[in-house]
């Protein structure tokens, strides 16, 4: 009975405190439409068990877009792609920090520098660095960033530098990688993420969802992602550009996208989801489900190449939830 296996995992996840196996989320997600609410029920009630009440708020920047050399599928910004963009050059760092002060007084506590390419190059990082220094001296701001992968120095460099999470999602799950890039592995990836734990910053790491993976192929990067054990998980969903080769992929339906949000919370009881790229035109109105399904954070305003939500909407809708907004530790 499926009201017997909802009893079963609310009290092995909330009195227990033990995690969800494979099989049972497996389950989970295989559950007919009539229990869709019976779902986000259980991932409300976890998220409650775990994490405080509320929605952290983050912001990012393209500080350097275009001209990347890796074929990602998913990505504009992939020179093996025929999209058409505006690419620029590393933004100066005293562009960054306005555009951090700006991000500040939005309401964010987090600012996220972003690079395109496979990895930072000397100048590149130079920037960054200098970048930081500035946003950590004159604003409150925590500061993350997303270079790409990263060698042990640099990690070490920027964890100096007072950069407190780095952003590296893995994407999709291992066997589904391949499909998806084949310029560089999955293991690439690992080796990054690992460095950026090792060296003392909070890892930032998720994956994009509606990209031809399976249902079993979202729970493997779940569980994938358990392992590794990041303090934010990215929940993006694809909005297929034009150019790419997931240009003709369809939408996920809202729904869809919602069990994604609360799986991930049943499965990652202890991180923080972030709700990001593809959340507007996958969600649309739904938007506001996905607080009640386990998300509590949002990345607000743009992404990297296609326009967001203002954050005057953002704190509107939270508002309406009767969320308060959280400050990054």
């Amino acid at each position: 009975m499926v009201e017997d296996l909802l009893q079963h995992l609310k009290e092995k996840l909330i009195a227990d405190e033990k995690p969800l196996s494979f099989d049972e989320a497996r389950e989970l997600a295989l559950l007919e439409e009539q229990y869709f609410l019976d779902l986000v029920s259980l991932s409300y009630k976890v998220t409650a068990k775990y994490k405080n009440k509320g929605v952290y708020l983050c912001s990012i920047i393209s500080a350097r877009t275009g001209a990347c050399s890796e074929n990602c599928s998913f990505c504009v910004q992939s020179a093996h792609n025929k999209t058409p963009i505006s690419s620029h050059l590393m933004i100066d760092p005293q562009s960054l920090l306005k555009s951090a002060k700006e991000t500040e007084g939005s309401g964010a506590s987090e600012f996220c520098i972003v690079t395109s390419g496979k990895r930072p190059d000397k100048k590149i990082f130079r920037n960054v660095l200098d970048a930081v220094y500035l946003i950590r001296s004159n604003t409150n701001l925590s500061v993350g960033c997303s270079l790409g992968i990263l060698t042990e120095e640099q990690a070490r460099l920027l964890s100096k530098a007072g950069v407190n999470r780095y952003n590296h999602n893995l994407e999709t799950s291992r066997s589904f990688f391949p499909y998806i890039c084949t310029t560089h592995t999955y293991e690439d990836r690992l080796r990054t993420a690992y460095l950026v734990k090792e060296n003392g910053m909070e890892l930032c790491c998720g994956g994009i969802f509606g990209m031809g993976e399976s249902l079993e192929q979202r729970l493997e990067l779940a569980f994938e992602l358990r392992e590794l054990n990041p303090n934010l998980v990215p929940i993006n969903f694809l909005n297929p550009r034009p150019g790419t080769t997931l240009a003709k992929r369809p939408l996920l339906t809202p729904f869809e996208a919602i069990k994604i949000i609360a799986l991930f919370r049943l499965i990652l009881p202890r991180s923080i989801l972030i709700c990001a790229g593809g959340r507007e035109v996958v969600l649309r109105n739904l938007q506001p489900l996905a607080f009640l399904a386990g998300a509590n954070a949002l990345i607000t305003g743009n992404y990297l190449t296609t326009p967001g939500r203002s954050s005057r909407e953002d704190l509107q809708m939270i508002e309406d939830l009767e969320l308060p907004v959280l400050d990054y530790d």
